[in-house]
C-alpha cells in the first residue's frame, strides 16, 4: 500500500491531462502503462442474473485481449465485470469511494485482495475514510477518466452508473449502453443513454469497435495468453524508470516519422505496449505525434 502523485510515473497517463484528477492515490497492487488501453464497465447494485451474466461476458472477452477493465467494486455490475476480468487472467482496476483499508462493500474483501494480485485496488481518499455517499460522485470521475469509452450494463433512471456516462461525455471518451429487458427498471437507464446517443453494445467486439481507432487497432482480436503461459511484470520494473521497451522505442525513431504499424513491426513488440510506450513517451516530451498517426523523435537529428 503506497500513495502515488502525478509526479510518479506510476500516476495513470491517461489522468495528467484531464481537469479536476486527485493530485495522488493510494494504490494496492500495482499500476502499468498498459493500462491505458482499458474500458470501465458499470451498472446497477440490484442487478438481474442477465445484467451480472452480461457485464461478466464482455468484461472477461475485453480482458482476454489485453484490455484493462475498470470499475468501482461495487454489488452488482460492478462485482460482476471485476469477476470476469479475473476469469480472463486480464488486469482490472477498482476505484473507491472509501480509503483502500475500507473494502466495501464488506463481502467483496476477497475480491478486492485477488484484483490487488492482478492489478490495483485504488483511492484519492485518506486511509481509514468511511464510504460516504458524496465519495462515489468523486470516484465516479475517475472511473470516467482512466477508461477510454464506459459501458452501462443495466442503471435505474438514478443510478450513480448514470453519473459516470455522463462524466465520460464530458472528458470525450466513449459512452456506450447495454440493452435490457423492456419492462424492467434496471433497464430504463441505459435506454435512456440509448435514446441520447450513447452507442448500443451487445458484446465485447461491440465495445472494441466503439473505441477510437488508435486504441481499437491496439486490442489483440484473439485471446492472448493467460498470465501462467505469458507472466506479466508487477512493482516498479513494470512502471518504473525508462526500460528497454522505452530505450527500442526512442532509438527506432527519428525525423522521418513512423506509423504504428512501422513502429511494431520493427520493434517486435505487442501492439498494447507500444501504444502505452508511445503515449508515455509523448507524454514526457520524447517524441511527437504528427497528423495521421506518425510518430517522430522530439530531439535533434541523431547520426546514423
Amino acid at each position: 500500500m503506497r500513495r502515488v502523485g502525478r509526479d510518479d510515473e506510476e500516476y495513470p497517463a491517461q489522468l495528467l491531462q484531464l481537469p479536476g484528477m486527485p493530485p495522488s492515490f493510494h494504490v494496492r497492487g500495482t499500476l502499468v502503462r498498459d493500462d491505458v488501453l482499458s474500458v470501465a464497465v458499470v451498472g446497477s447494485r440490484l442487478a438481474t442474473d442477465y445484467g451480472r451474466g452480461v457485464a461478466e461476458e464482455i468484461a472477461e472477452g475485453l480482458a482476454a485481449r489485453g484490455v484493462t477493465i475498470v470499475s468501482g467494486l461495487a454489488r452488482g455490475i460492478d462485482t460482476a465485470a471485476h469477476r470476469g476480468a479475473l476469469r480472463a487472467r486480464g488486469r482490472t482496476i477498482a476505484v473507491l469511494g472509501s480509503g483502500v483499508d475500507v473494502i466495501y462493500p464488506p463481502e467483496n474483501r476477497a475480491l478486492a485482495g485477488r484484483i490487488e494480485a492482478s492489478g490495483a485496488v485504488i483511492s484519492e481518499f485518506e486511509l481509514g475514510t468511511p464510504p460516504l455517499a458524496y465519495h462515489f460522485p468523486l470516484r465516479n470521475r475517475v472511473i470516467a477518466g482512466l477508461a477510454l469509452g464506459v459501458v452501462v450494463v443495466e442503471a435505474s433512471e438514478r443510478s450513480g452508473a448514470l453519473i459516470t456516462a455522463r462524466l465520460a461525455a464530458e472528458l470525450g471518451r466513449e459512452v456506450m449502453a447495454v440493452p435490457g429487458r423492456a419492462n424492467s427498471p434496471s433497464s430504463h437507464g441505459a435506454h435512456a443513454l440509448i435514446r441520447d446517443g450513447a452507442a448500443l453494445v451487445e458484446s465485447w467486439e461491440d465495445v472494441v469497435a466503439e473505441l477510437p481507432d488508435r486504441w481499437r487497432a491496439c486490442v489483440a482480436m484473439s485471446r492472448v495468453p493467460s498470465q501462467e503461459e505469458n507472466p506479466r511484470p508487477h512493482g516498479p520494473a513494470a512502471v518504473g524508470a525508462p526500460g528497454e521497451s522505452e530505450h527500442v522505442m526512442v532509438k527506432l525513431l527519428g525525423r522521418e516519422p513512423m506509423t504504428m504499424d512501422d513502429i511494431i513491426e520493427k520493434s517486435g513488440l505487442s501492439a498494447g505496449r507500444v501504444s502505452a510506450l508511445l503515449l508515455g513517451l509523448e507524454l514526457d516530451g520524447r517524441i511527437r505525434r504528427l497528423e495521421g498517426e506518425r510518430f517522430v523523435h522530439a530531439g535533434p537529428a541523431r547520426l546514423a
